[in-house]
């Protein structure tokens, strides 16, 4: 059985917000698996599921082509942490410490003004999920992916880590099979319009803590939703790891726009995957911000399977002195018609190192497939860096492919205009950097675009 430590608030590190009231000991093992899946009384299904992804894990070899993961020590990660509080479906029983957390983001005034439904995680587990009750009438299903397992097996169990993230198909995909907790699950049955967004908020605030919280999306044939999610954490002294996983299943005929905004504190490695299987007719949009983290390696994925059907990928990227945002976009064109955009800007500071790394695949038989890959990089300062590593792999001949690449510095020339009209040095720059993320930030909905905004002004203060 898995040793636990019983938390002495006196002794817990003063920045964090709520002290969690069990977790696990630093580094993974078949008992800290064990232990996880015991807790949430999971079917053996899932408890099998978890331990052969821990077999794969002990067996790959951590990634070496992306950025430095030397300093990521995971026998140091605790991978497993209850926050003293259940579930609740009303806003008012979330217990007051984990609720002010979460009003300083804003999460309740947001669901109550625009919003279908929110759902708020902890550490590793959720403490509130609601649905807007007309959204409920139409058989929306939004909930987090613990209770899903229960309610729904046969709907998880298909689609849970089986086509769209195999275990197998890197280190931190099987560490995350293994020790995954949380989540949402949000099903959208035939022909249901969610005209409002629903959001998510993932929050970890322990020191030496990893987060695996998995995200799974069905949006059946003709249906239609955006989701949102928001994740963070403060800052500590020792690394902390995020490692979730996002699968999402567009079906025929169906629209989902997925947004995100990960802003981790600056000693955390992002190492998250995102996928989407998208049928006949099927579009799926990725608008996705990555500001924080140490380091990132994050590129979201779109498998066309189906005739027709479409994805668009619009990113931001904004690295400071000790980051690296390694992310990108991969998709697979599989089928005739297909087509994507893929627009990435990125903005590097400070020393800070931005990499676009890309894959476009048209496999043969994919004919009339259309593709646009814009990768625009923006360098404030002689020491930071940007790269472009795009591969493309084009096994058709009768397609449209494009791609474009841009790097600059900001103009010196701009700067002394925009103070000949009143502006400070500062504040021309913070011109300059919003009018080069604009076409970006406008995707997001309003409460994250003024986020996004204000996180981007904090990283160019003081230039």
């Amino acid at each position: 059985m898995m040793e636990q430590i019983e938390i002495n608030r006196e002794l817990y590190d003063e920045k964090a917000d709520v002290v969690p009231s069990v977790k696990s000991l630093p580094g993974i093992s078949k008992e800290v698996v064990m232990q996880i899946s015991k807790s949430k009384n999971e079917p053996d299904w899932m408890l099998q599921k978890r331990l052969d992804a821990l077999e794969t894990f002990e067996r790959l070899t951590i990634p070496e082509w992306g950025c430095d993961l030397s300093a990521l020590d995971l026998s140091k990660i605790t991978y497993f942490a209850l926050p003293n509080a259940k579930q609740a479906r009303k806003w008012e029983d979330v217990p007051d410490e984990i609720k002010k957390t979460f009003q300083k983001l804003g999460i309740p005034e947001a669901e109550q003004r625009s919003l279908a439904g929110a759902g708020a995680q902890f550490e590793s587990a959720s403490v509130y999920h609601n649905l807007k009750e007309e959204w409920e009438k139409q058989g929306v299903v939004f909930i987090d992916l613990d209770e899903a397992v229960h309610k729904y097996p046969e709907l998880v169990k298909e689609h849970f880590m089986t086509r769209c993230i195999p275990v197998g198909l890197h280190k931190f995909a099987a560490l995350h099979g293994a020790v995954w907790s949380g989540g949402t699950f949000l099903y959208v049955p035939k022909g249901v319009k969610v005209t409002l967004p629903l959001q998510a908020y993932f929050r970890m605030n322990a020191e030496k803590m990893g987060q695996f919280e998995h995200t799974l999306i069905i949006i059946d044939e003709g249906a239609e939703a955006h989701y949102v999610e928001g994740c963070s954490s403060p800052r500590y002294t020792e690394n902390s790891l995020h490692a979730g996983g996002v699968e999402l299943f567009v079906k025929k005929g169906a629209k989902l726009r997925y947004s995100s905004v990960e802003n981790w504190s600056k000693n955390t490695y992002n190492m998250n995957t995102k996928r989407v299987i998208v049928e006949e007719d099927g579009i799926i949009e990725w608008v996705t911000g990555n500001l924080g983290s140490s380091k990132s390696m994050v590129y979201p994925c779109s498998f066309l399977v189906g005739k027709n059907a479409k994805a668009t990928h619009i990113s931001i990227a904004f690295a400071n002195t000790g980051q690296h945002q390694d992310v990108g976009a991969k998709v697979y064109h599989l089928a005739p018609n297909t087509s994507s955009v893929i627009k990435s800007k990125s903005i590097s500071k400070g020393g800070g190192i931005t990499t676009y790394r890309g894959l476009l695949s048209v496999k043969k038989g994919a004919i009339n497939s259309r593709s646009k890959v814009q990768c625009d990089a923006l360098i404030m300062d002689e020491q930071s860096k940007s790269d472009t590593i795009p591969y493309m792999d084009i096994k058709e001949k009768d397609v449209d492919v494009a791609h474009e690449a841009t790097v600059g510095k900001i103009s010196q020339e701009k700067i002394l205009y925009l103070m000949s009209r009143g502006l400070s040095e500062e504040q021309a720059v913070q011109t300059i950097v919003q009018g080069f993320i604009e076409p970006m930030v406008k995707e997001l909905p309003l409460e994250y675009a003024v986020e996004l905004n204000r996180l981007v002004q904090m990283e160019i203060e003081g230039l």
